[in-house]
């Protein structure tokens, strides 16, 4: 059933949790049930994740995540038949927006999940809320200004360093060397790190006291920027990437003559395909995440072992995670929709939920941010049984507002 590469804590929860998952895959929640009662009119759901372009190592998860949901729960939301509908955002932004219209204007689609890429959101919400479509994103979320059909599963982009900052000033012992990537995910990630960072009395160490942001998508070698780290006295690197760029500045890293000074990062840069691809280059990058898999919780084991039943026993990334939720909370709104199913009554259905039991913990959306409330966690990099996993190695703080 395992591969021999898989984690030790992950075999012991696929084990634990199987019998949850072989009882759940018969059915959904008792509120679709009743939904179902009603009567299984088949819903689409839209689905937008990178399948190419430079997040594509993190977009299958997007996917998988939520096709999981659906194989678990008779491949229904409150109690109707899904067709999912699935569109590639490419490198983000404007390529996404086309995929978007189609699934409005010619799909109907009762709701879209997913999207990657902050450039996505942007683009993609104001013509999904024009249209009064609830958009279930699954990536990091920018600042929007109407957030009324934007619910977030994820973040908000400043919290993965927000929660980082602090515990950095107060245990690196030195100044600290920050990077990201030219766009505005990048921008809003590296500020919740610097502003966290300096209120908790930490400094740069990159020239001028301000971080380093490398050209986005154009930048695959990242020697020249590490080169600087080592003169700069810097006791510690902190930084945000995903996808490719993820991979790349981590293998550069570990060849680099930076090498030996500590890596931290929000957990993007170790999640999934990145760190496979990554291997032994990561071993011992420290990262920021609001998910680890040996999360001790009855809905964590299901969601463990239901990964790892379909992926050899692999530790499930929280890009998945994230998905699975998704499918879970329009599971719930739709069966509360009832006989009204369109797309502002399941809005409206989401608005209105309190509490939501998830693999991470529970948490419930911010009624003004509409991001979650949640913990978040430190992580490092390290072997567990044969395979390498971010491990959790501490709490970090509850962040959400």
């Amino acid at each position: 059933m395992f591969s021999s590469r898989v984690p030790a804590r992950l075999r012991a929860a696929v084990a634990i949790g199987a019998v949850t998952v072989l009882a759940a895959a018969g059915c959904s929640s008792s509120t679709s049930g009743k939904s179902a009662a009603k009567g299984d009119s088949p819903i689409t759901i839209g689905l937008i994740t990178a399948l190419t372009g430079s997040n594509k190592a993190l977009g299958p998860d997007h996917l998988n995540g939520f096709q999981l949901y659906l194989d678990n729960h008779g491949n229904k939301l409150g109690g109707h038949t899904v067709k999912l509908d699935v569109g590639d955002e490419a490198n983000g932004g404007a390529a996404a927006v086309p995929v978007a219209k189609k699934m409005i204007e010619q799909d109907h689609v009762l709701a879209i999940a997913g999207i990657v890429a902050t450039p996505t959101i942007q683009a993609v919400v104001p013509i999904a809320t024009a249209a009064g479509v609830p958009v279930v994103n699954t990536g990091g979320r920018p600042t929007m200004k109407d957030v009324s059909h934007l619910w977030t599963m994820s973040f908000m982009s400043t919290d993965p360093g927000g929660a980082m900052g602090p515990y950095m000033a107060q245990n690196v012992g030195g100044s600290v060397y920050a990077f990201g990537p030219d766009y505005q995910g990048g921008y809003d990630q590296l500020r919740g790190f610097t502003d966290s960072f300096a209120k908790a009395g930490g400094k740069l160490a990159n020239d001028g006291g301000k971080p380093t942001f490398t050209p986005f998508p154009a930048t695959s070698d990242f020697t020249p920027y590490l080169a600087k780290v080592k003169a700069s006295g810097a006791k510690a690197i902190y930084c945000f990437y995903t996808g490719a760029s993820a991979i790349a500045f981590v293998k550069d890293w570990s060849q680099s003559d930076a090498k030996d000074i500590p890596l931290y990062a929000a957990g993007f840069i170790t999640e999934g395909g990145a760190l496979k691809a990554e291997g032994t280059a990561a071993n011992g990058i420290i990262t920021s995440m609001n998910y680890s898999p040996d999360i001790s919780s009855a809905a964590n084991r299901a969601f463990v072992s239901a990964w790892g039943q379909k992926y050899n026993g692999e530790a499930p990334p929280a890009t998945a995670m994230y998905s699975w939720d998704a499918a879970s909370v329009l599971d719930q709104a739709i069966a509360k929709a009832g006989s009204n199913l369109t797309p502002e009554a399941i809005n409206a259905a989401i608005k209105a939920m309190g509490q939501i039991d998830s693999p991470r913990g529970t948490w419930q959306l911010s009624s003004d941010t509409h991001v979650p409330v949640q913990k978040w966690y430190l992580r490092k990099v390290e072997m567990d049984g044969t395979a390498l996993a971010n491990v959790k190695v501490g709490d970090l703080a509850t962040i959400g507002s």
